[in-house]
């Protein structure tokens, strides 16, 4: 069960509260510190093998992308950070972020091209809140893969099955496409890019 940090505080504290070489993964949602899930290995698996096929395409079509180790994505209202399962950044536009060089963090949506959650048992975080607040800082493309079919039947569907949600910024507001099995992802950001839902599900040992 997702801990919290019961004081509110502001992003500079938080920052500040982070602990060195930290075990776990925390999260600022609202003033309020969480800390995440502790991860299964399915969790990494996946996330894993996004990372090493993301950063093929990136390689290979020559962008000016990188995907940090550790990093966070702060909303320009309230007192939030995300760290994203895997964030694709934009790294020439990083001299405009003012927290980058700090606390390795990012607002704009000009560094954001891609950000992916892959869904734990803190699922509504990545349906409900994460998927306002990325839209609201203008994310272009928001992918929310939920392998275990964790998500609830409003977002996934009835019966519950493993799904691969992309949320596209269109004119300000996400548009959602869901695929599953053998359905091939579409992707504004790496149109090129040939991935069925299957494959990256299978990568699970």
């Amino acid at each position: 069960m997702t801990q919290t940090v019961r004081k509110l505080f502001t992003f500079d504290e938080f920052v500040a509260w982070y602990p060195d070489n930290a075990q776990r993964r925390y999260e600022l949602h609202d003033g309020v510190i969480l800390e995440m899930p502790p991860p299964t290995g399915d969790h990494e698996e996946i996330i894993g093998f996004l990372m090493l096929e993301i950063a093929a395409e990136i390689r290979r079509l020559k962008l000016p992308y990188f995907i940090p180790k550790t990093a966070f994505v702060k909303p320009l209202e309230g007192e939030s950070a995300y760290s994203p399962d895997v964030l694709i950044l934009n790294q020439p536009n990083l001299v405009n972020e003012p927290l980058w060089k700090k606390a390795s963090t990012v607002s704009q949506a000009e560094s954001i091209p891609l950000v992916i959650e892959v869904v734990s048992t803190n699922w509504r975080d990545d349906y409900l809140k994460k998927a306002a607040d990325y839209e609201a800082v203008g994310i272009p493309e928001y992918w929310i893969v939920d392998y275990a079919a964790l998500g609830g039947r409003r977002f996934i569907g009835d019966p519950k099955q493993p799904t691969i949600s992309v949320y596209t910024l269109v004119e300000g507001e996400y548009q959602v496409q869901q695929f599953r099995n053998h359905e091939r992802l579409i992707s504004q950001t790496f149109s090129e890019l040939n991935l069925t839902v299957e494959q990256i599900f299978q990568s699970v040992a």
